[in-house]
C-alpha cells in the first residue's frame, strides 16, 4: 500500500471585514427574497460592472461580505484533480477528507483542530499511480460502525490500466489524528462491472445498521453493511435498480441520498439516474420498493443529483450531464391534488428553479433547510434560501476558482458569451458540520476551503420546525429518535 503521512504547512487565515451595511440576519434571509431574473442574468453575463439581481453585489468580486473565508489549503495535483469532500460531525473529531482523482489518486485527511490553520494529517496514494487511468478516486464518505470510524473512497479506474474492478476502499481512521494508525481494512471489487463506483452514500438505518450505498456502471446501486465489510464480508446485502432502465440511454444511477421520514416511519432512498429522479422505500433494505418517479421534465432526460427537504415534501435536482445553463429545479413531491400523498409519478418542470449565472451550472448540494449549500463549479460556493421553493434566492457566494470565469485553459480564455467556456472548474463538493455551521468546500484545482456564513452557527432541523434530517448521520442513535419534531 502506497501512502504518505505528513503534516502540511498551516494556511494563513483570511478574514474579510464584514460591513454592517450588508449584515444579514437569519430572519432577513428567510423572509426577504427577490425572484431570480433569467433575462437580467443574460444581460449581466460577461459584463464585470453589472450587478447580480439575486445579491446586489458586483459580478467579479470573489464573494459577498456575509461569507467569511476561515482557511484555504492549496493541495498538490494536476488540473482537475480534487473531487468530493466530507467532514466528520463530532466536534471532538475535527477531521475532513478530500478525494483526489487524477495523478496521485487517493485521498487526504485534514485536521481542523485549529480551523484557521488546517493541517494535512494523512495522504493515501494508490500503488503505481502512473499506471492507473480513468477518473480515479472521486467520492469520499465517513461512517461509524461497531464503535470504529471508517473512511470510504470510491474509485473509477478504466480497463486500460490496473484496478478497473475496484469500486471502493475502506480505511479505519479511528486513531486520527495519529496518521500512522490509519489502515486499509477492505476493498470492494466488482469484476463483472468494470469501471468502479462513481457515487457513494453512508447511512445509519432505522434498524441500527451502518450502510454504504454505491452506484455501479449498470442499473444497480449496491448496498453494503459496513460492519460486515470491515469484518471481511464484502458481498452486497441488497441492490436497488433504476426503474425500467431500458427506457433511457442512461441506464445507471448517478448520485444517491438516503434519509428517514418520520411521518411515514420509512427509510427512503432518493436516486438520480436513468429517466430522472426516483424514490424508494428501503425500510426493509433487502426488499426495496419504488414509491415515485419524477420524470418527463423538460430539459432533463436523466438525473445527476437529487436531495429532499427534511420533511420529504420537496426535493431539488440537477440533470446529468450538468450542462451549461441548466438550473437547479425544485420539485413538490406531494403536489396539489395528491391529498398530501406522494403520487406514483411526478411530472413537469417543478415549482421553482435557480441558477447562479446564465452561463453556469451547479454540481452538488447540501440542504440544511431553509438553506441550500451548493458547490457550483465555476461559480464556487453558492448559498441559497428555499423557504419558498417557488422563489429561491441567493444568500451569499464565494468564488473558489483561481482563474477567470469560464476559463478553458492556459492562454485560451474564452469570450464572455453564454455558450462558450468551461463550467467544469471551481467547486466540486461541499459539506456542512451541523454542530457549529462550518462549511467546507473542495475545488477542482485550488484544494480545500473552509467558510462561515454570517448568522449561521449550526443546524438542527427542530429549530426550524422540521425533522432533524440531513446528510449528516446520527451514528450512535436510530434515525427515528433525534429526527422527531419537538
Amino acid at each position: 500500500m502506497a501512502k504518505l503521512v505528513f503534516s502540511g504547512q498551516p494556511a494563513r487565515s483570511v478574514r474579510p471585514v464584514l460591513s454592517s451595511l450588508y449584515a444579514l440576519t437569519l430572519a432577513t434571509l428567510v423572509a426577504g427574497s427577490t425572484a431570480s431574473s433569467a433575462s437580467s442574468q443574460v444581460m449581466c453575463f460577461g459584463d464585470p460592472t453589472c450587478v447580480q439581481p439575486e445579491t446586489g453585489y458586483a459580478v467579479g468580486q470573489p464573494g459577498t461580505p456575509n461569507i467569511e473565508v476561515v482557511s484555504h489549503v492549496p493541495l498538490p495535483g494536476q488540473r482537475f484533480s480534487h473531487a468530493d469532500i466530507e467532514i466528520e460531525q463530532e466536534m471532538d473529531r475535527p477531521f475532513a477528507y478530500i478525494a483526489q482523482r487524477h495523478g496521485a489518486s487517493g485521498f487526504y485527511a485534514i485536521s481542523l483542530e485549529d480551523e484557521e490553520h488546517p493541517e494535512v494529517l494523512y495522504r493515501y496514494v494508490v500503488d503505481d499511480p502512473d499506471l492507473h487511468l480513468g477518473s480515479g478516486c472521486v467520492d469520499i464518505k465517513y461512517a461509524k460502525a461497531a464503535g470504529r470510524y471508517y473512511v470510504i473512497v470510491s474509485c473509477e479506474f478504466s480497463q486500460a490500466g490496473p484496478d478497473s474492478d475496484l469500486g471502493a476502499m475502506v480505511f479505519d481512521v479511528t486513531g486520527l489524528p495519529d496518521g500512522s494508525t490509519v489502515r486499509k481494512v477492505a476493498e470492494l471489487r466488482v469484476p463483472l462491472l468494470p469501471g468502479g463506483f462513481h457515487n457513494i452514500f453512508t447511512y445509519r438505518h432505522s434498524n441500527g445498521r451502518s450502510l454504504l450505498i454505491a452506484t455501479t456502471k449498470e442499473k444497480d446501486a449496491y448496498v453494503y453493511d459496513i460492519a460486515q465489510v470491515a469484518a471481511g464480508v464484502t458481498d452486497p446485502v441488497s441492490a436497488i435498480s433504476v426503474p425500467n432502465p431500458t427506457a433511457t440511454s442512461y441506464q445507471t444511477w448517478h448520485d444517491v441520498y438516503l434519509g428517514f421520514l418520520p411521518d411515514a416511519g420509512q427509510d427512503r432512498f432518493y436516486g438520480a439516474g436513468g429517466g430522472g429522479f426516483h424514490v424508494y422505500d428501503v425500510t426493509d433494505v433487502e426488499n426495496p420498493s419504488l414509491i415515485t418517479s419524477v420524470t418527463g421534465i423538460p430539459g432533463v432526460s436523466d438525473g445527476h443529483t437529487f436531495t429532499p427537504t427534511p420533511d420529504g415534501r420537496y426535493a431539488i435536482g440537477m440533470p446529468v450531464p450538468t450542462y451549461q445553463h441548466s438550473p437547479i429545479r425544485f420539485f413538490d413531491l406531494r403536489p396539489e391534488g395528491s391529498e398530501g400523498q406522494t403520487p406514483n409519478i411526478v411530472r413537469g418542470s417543478g415549482v421553482g428553479a435557480w441558477i447562479a449565472k446564465f452561463g453556469g451550472a451547479t454540481h452538488n448540494h447540501e440542504i440544511r433547510w431553509p438553506y441550500v449549500f451548493v458547490s457550483a463549479q465555476d461559480d464556487g460556493l453558492q448559498i441559497i434560501n428555499m423557504a419558498d421553493p417557488s422563489r429561491p434566492f441567493t444568500v451569499g457566494y464565494y468564488h473558489t476558482r483561481g482563474t477567470p470565469a469560464l476559463f478553458a485553459g492556459e492562454g485560451a480564455l474564452q469570450a464572455g458569451t453564454a455558450t462558450t467556456g468551461n463550467i467544469y472548474n471551481g467547486a466540486w463538493g461541499v459539506d456542512i458540520r451541523n454542530a457549529d455551521g462550518l462549511i467546507v468546500v473542495s475545488d477542482f484545482n485550488t484544494g480545500f476551503w473552509a467558510f462561515r456564513l454570517e448568522g449561521f452557527q449550526g443546524w438542527n432541523g427542530n429549530d426550524w420546525n422540521m425533522p432533524n434530517i440531513s446528510s449528516a448521520q446520527h451514528w450512535d442513535q436510530s434515525p427515528d429518535q433525534p429526527q422527531q419534531i419537538r
